[in-house]
């Protein structure tokens, strides 16, 4: 198991590398071309513009941003559709519906097991009486002679 830096490590290391990384960069844009110098303000400007906006209608809609790895963002807690509303319903009551549906077989197959026990008991030559009478049930166990 690998030890973790404490947050104090962590974050004097962090600030460390993005000094290096931005003292790199500003020796590098020193170099650069004045018509890509300016591509990349304007760029960085239409991004910051592009970030407050949806900071500002995050604000506004009392919805919770998420952002993606791929660029966009996820906006959660935000008016759902009433389709959405209705879909997420379905699972319940196709739940219910079914609950009803295997309690009522599951009631129709007793009754018919009833049904089919009764007719074989009527159906039969001994009386009803006799399956309860002690000396019968003896008579049943006793082996054939």
């Amino acid at each position: 198991m690998t030890a973790h830096p404490n947050t104090a490590e962590f974050e004097a290391l962090h600030a460390r590398f993005a000094a290096r990384a931005a003292g790199g960069l500003k020796a590098q844009a020193a170099a650069l071309p004045h018509d890509i110098s300016e591509r990349l303000r304007v760029a960085r400007e239409r991004a910051l513009t592009h970030a407050r906006q949806h900071q500002l209608r995050a604000t506004t809609t009392g919805s919770v941003v998420v952002a993606r790895s791929s660029g966009g963002a996820a906006v959660l807690g935000g008016p759902s559709p009433w389709w959405l509303k209705l879909a997420s319903g379905f699972p319940l009551a196709v739940l219910l519906i079914g609950l009803v549906v295997i309690t009522q077989w599951n009631n129709r197959e007793q009754v018919l097991a009833a049904a089919e026990i009764d007719m074989q008991l009527l159906s039969d030559e001994l009386p009803p009486k006799a399956y309860s009478d002690p000396g019968f049930a003896e008579f049943l166990r006793a082996p054939p002679q």
